[in-house]
């Protein structure tokens, strides 16, 4: 009892001495929610400023982290489902919009059905991983990656099946030791670089050209990532509902916008 006491002495110390607790789960949203701007406004309003959908490329990795320390931490999972289904309904009219230029734009979904999928896979791993049986978990949890990279591309989510993997990568090297964040690092850039590539810039390096691909930028969203302590920050429905309904109505005013 008396190790407890001093160490909720030294973190109150801490506090008053305003040394850097990390970055909360209400500052990644913030984070996330401005980087996907970015990323929206290059692809709406702002096109000449490529810069814009390189930032924005750190966005999806953030949400998809915080997907899974939301299955962690929620209290009621069918909510938490329930949730992420309602918005994902509410922001394909909006998504077609931006995305698509009409109100049915059959060809790409918005991101919270990729979100959708990847946390059914986690929930799916999680049942088989409590019945403690380790072969069959690492079964299940392959099957999961692949039955969620097939279904991500026929359905043609947000990232496809890609944005599922990045998902089961957070769910598989989710902690702090050394060889999760190496794993969370290495698995982001294989899928980033390696799988997504697309367009890549030339960059001049110590006299070398040496060409960057646009997409190996959401490997940085592990700084922002791994400065998260667990810490929650100000919570409650009001912010919580302003985090889902952010999505929808930014991407409902920027392609209002385009149009006119």
């Amino acid at each position: 009892m008396k190790l407890i006491r001093v160490f909720h002495q030294s973190q109150t110390s801490q506090q008053e001495t305003g040394v850097f607790q990390g970055i909360s789960s209400f500052s990644l949203h913030i984070i996330a929610m401005l980087l996907m701007l970015c990323d929206h406004l290059w692809a709406t309003v702002l096109s000449h400023y490529a810069w814009l959908t390189w930032v924005g490329r750190l966005a999806y990795p953030i949400f998809a982290f915080m997907l899974v320390e939301g299955y962690f931490h929620t209290h009621n999972l069918k909510r938490y489902l329930g949730r992420l289904l309602f918005w994902a309904i509410l922001s394909e009219l909006p998504f077609n919009l931006m995305y698509g230029g009409s109100l049915l734009y059959p060809f790409h979904q918005n991101v919270l059905w990729t979100f959708l999928l990847g946390l059914l896979c986690i929930i799916g791993i999680e049942k088989t991983r409590q019945k403690r049986k380790p072969l069959l978990t690492i079964i299940v949890f392959l099957l999961s990656a692949v039955a969620g990279y097939v279904l991500g591309f026929l359905t043609m989510v947000d990232y496809f099946g890609y944005g599922i993997w990045m998902v089961l990568v957070f769910y598989l090297f989710r902690g702090r030791k050394w060889w999760c964040l190496l794993g969370q690092f290495a698995a982001l850039c294989w899928i980033n670089v390696m799988l997504i590539g697309g367009l890549s810039v030339p960059v001049q390096i110590f006299g070398h050209e040496v060409f960057i691909a646009q997409q190996s930028m959401a490997c940085l969203a592990l700084v922002p990532i791994w400065l998260y302590k667990g810490n929650q920050g100000p919570h409650n429905k009001i912010i919580q509902t302003g985090f889902y309904a952010f999505y929808p109505v930014h991407m409902l005013i920027l392609s209002l916008a385009a149009l006119l």
